[in-house]
């Protein structure tokens, strides 16, 4: 599934960003090789940064 359909940039691509570290939008559009251009995907990109975080955060209970 898409994520960004500007920069084409996939789910799995998103979450490899996000598991080498991405904590922002900006992160994982640095690690891509890209910029945001319209910013529709940014609210998903944060929820999946949240979600990543959270999960963390319960493995580490």
């Amino acid at each position: 599934m898409y994520v960004c359909n500007c920069n084409g940039l996939r789910e799995r691509q998103v979450k490899a960003a996000i598991e080498a570290g991405a904590t922002r939008p900006a992160d994982v559009f640095k690690a891509s090789g890209c910029a945001p251009q319209c910013a529709k995907c940014v609210c998903e990109m944060r929820e999946m940064i949240q979600a990543s975080r959270q999960a963390l955060r319960y493995a580490a209970e």
